[in-house]
């Protein structure tokens, strides 16, 4: 089985999210690995958002991936972004990376298993809507019991020494402010603007910036060495700097009625991503105080999350990194979220390993070196031996 191949069958099969339609994909995967002798069971939503779990006994081991990829917008790309087009050894197009990928690597370190084995020490699950939260996807895996906690490895794109073991914590605010209406050329004098009592809210949050939180010995020799490896991979700065402290994005800002009317009404949509050590629920109720003119009308959180080091599963995945890559191999914690949370909520240890050009995640000329997808197959397999 040739993975550069079957990244490219899967790049050509248009799976963004929105709108999120995956029932092309999970199909392609369902008829393969029955040619492989692997049952499995498809999970549809009648939006066309489908999943697979691969059938039989429940496994320790848990791999997967999610299919959906984030739009392509076209212009500018090399080639189109769902051509999946192989030119000197890179296959090209949206989801190359992220992570079509890491799910062809999967497959054939599947396909590997079953010839040289017999069978597979695994449970598979591909997985629909990663990319707007999961709810279709390892949630509802999650929440209908289809699969038990246990190790999991997915197959997100990482660095090629660096498995990922964590990631910091996510809170979502979804903000109305109101104020009192007036003519505009009396302001500041008369009337209260809803569009500046959101601007006083977000200069104290732009403060939370500088506050540090502590951690132990062992999670900030991780972070340090995830500083070093985001400065290679993405020419980052900081790194720890990121990893350690609040960072946040006022995403989306929409409010006032006309230019010369005290706006009234302001809503303000806030992401922050929350380092360990810092407690959120302390956190949400500072910013609620700071905020004597606005409301929270939707409240998401995700709490930090950290697979523990010295588990035998981080040895395992570090291990057969090691024994192809060779070099220094530790693992790391990443800024970003993924499907990882939700599992190490439901009491999974989890790490993301896999091919990718980092550099070309959600971008434009998204890619993936053939080499990368092999050498991906191969720790998949001996990750899988030792579950044997």
């Amino acid at each position: 089985m040739d993975s550069g191949r079957i990244c490219s069958e899967l790049v050509r099969i248009n799976s963004e999210n929105p709108p999120g339609t995956t029932t092309g994909v999970i199909e392609y995967i369902r008829a393969l690995l029955e040619d492989l002798g692997i049952g499995s069971t498809v999970t549809d939503h009648t939006n066309g958002r489908s999943n697979l779990i691969t059938t039989g006994k429940n496994k320790r081991l848990l791999l997967c991936g999610h299919v959906d990829v984030v739009p392509a917008m076209d212009e500018s790309w090399t080639h189109p972004p769902f051509s999946g087009t192989i030119e000197n050894g890179i296959v090209w197009g949206r989801g190359s990376t992220d992570m079509k990928g890491g799910c062809a690597s999967l497959l054939v370190a599947c396909d590997a298993m079953v010839e040289t084995e017999g069978e597979l020490p695994a449970t598979l699950a591909f997985v629909c809507d990663e990319e707007t939260g999961g709810e279709y996807g390892i949630r509802y895996l999650l929440a209908h019991h289809l699969i038990t906690p246990g190790d999991c490895l997915i197959a997100e794109p990482t660095p090629i020494r660096n498995p990922c073991i964590g990631q910091k914590g996510l809170c979502r605010l979804e903000m109305s402010f109101s104020g009192t209406p007036g003519h505009g050329s009396l302001y500041p004098l008369v009337g209260i603007s809803a569009i500046m009592e959101a601007l006083s809210f977000l200069q104290y949050v732009n403060g939370l910036h500088a506050k540090e939180f502590p951690v132990d010995d062992q999670l900030k020799k991780i972070i340090r060495h995830s500083s070093d490896a985001f400065s290679k991979e993405f020419t980052i700065n900081k790194g720890e700097e990121i990893l350690q402290r609040i960072m946040f994005n006022p995403g989306v800002i929409n409010g006032g009625e006309k230019t010369n009317i005290v706006a009234q009404h302001c809503d303000l949509d806030l992401e922050l991503r929350i380092p360990w050590g810092c407690n959120i629920p302390d956190l949400v109720a500072d910013l609620k105080a700071h905020a004597p003119h606005g409301t929270v009308r939707s409240e998401t959180v995700h709490e930090p999350s950290l697979t523990s080091p010295g588990c035998d599963f981080v040895s395992i995945v570090c291990e057969n990194v090691q024994n192809v890559y060779g070099g220094n191999v530790f693992p790391i914690v990443q800024w970003a979220a993924s499907d990882a949370r939700h599992l190490r909520s439901a009491g999974f240890n989890v790490i993301e390993y896999g091919p990718g050009e980092l550099s070309t995640l959600h971008a434009v000329n998204e890619r993936v070196s053939i080499t990368s997808l092999e050498h991906a197959s191969e720790i998949y397999q001996g990750i899988m031996k030792a579950y044997r």
